[in-house]
């Protein structure tokens, strides 16, 4: 009898209060800093497709880590959305998008959040049925002032925000009513990731997972 597949994924911004942005470049840490990742509440794991080691990543952890929801991140063409999903991705992220790129991600059969940064490209993929979308780069395309003024005329358009965001700030990104989630790393300092120190990896992400509070919108 074959393995069940894993059940589908109905919104990547209900998984969790923050979505690790992870970059990869050893295969092999990719299971043991999922398991520290979901060990602390975070079961999302966004792999960026800025490694080779990237789509090896994503399918190591869909096969070896129970609990994990991967996806694939900095999706920047339509054949990286197949790769990806064809490697086990079960959501795509993308800093921005095009007509291709949103055809491919919207084709590949998994959810996915393409990414904005002025109003303009807001009420466009609204125009094409897409309600749900990374604000990238957060901090620098106007940070909680410019969501919050997007909540008033686009209440229907809901965020991922990431970029410039850390502890100090996700609480008043995920206070806001358009906010679901937020993007970051900080939960995965470069110097615990080369010295593995999983532990550490686990505890900031224990903490990131407290942020949500009554502040998801």
């Amino acid at each position: 009898m074959s393995a069940a597949l894993p059940a589908p994924v109905p919104s990547v911004l209900e998984l969790a209060p923050v979505l690790p942005v992870v970059v990869v470049e050893d295969a092999a840490d990719a299971v043991p800093l999922a398991r520290a990742l979901v060990a602390g509440g975070l079961p999302a794991v966004e792999v960026t497709l800025r490694t080779p080691a990237a789509l090896e990543a994503i399918g190591a952890i869909d096969a070896g880590v129970p609990g994990a929801v991967v996806g694939a991140g900095t999706v920047l063409t339509p054949g990286q959305a197949a790769d990806a999903v064809a490697a086990g991705a079960r959501f795509l992220v993308s800093p921005g998008w095009t007509d291709a790129l949103l055809g491919a991600m919207r084709g590949a059969g998994v959810p996915f959040l393409p990414g904005v940064s002025t109003a303009t490209e807001v009420v466009a993929l609204l125009e094409r049925g897409v309600r749900e979308m990374k604000f990238f780069p957060a901090q620098a395309a106007g940070g909680t002032a410019y969501l919050r003024s997007l909540a008033g005329p686009l209440p229907q358009a809901r965020f991922c925000p990431t970029g410039g965001i850390g502890p100090d700030n996700a609480v008043d990104y995920l206070a806001l009513p358009n906010v679901a989630c937020v993007g970051g790393s900080w939960m995965l300092p470069p110097d615990a990731v080369a010295a593995r120190d999983w532990g550490r990896v686990e505890r900031l992400a224990r903490e990131a997972a407290r942020l949500g509070g009554g502040g998801r919108g």
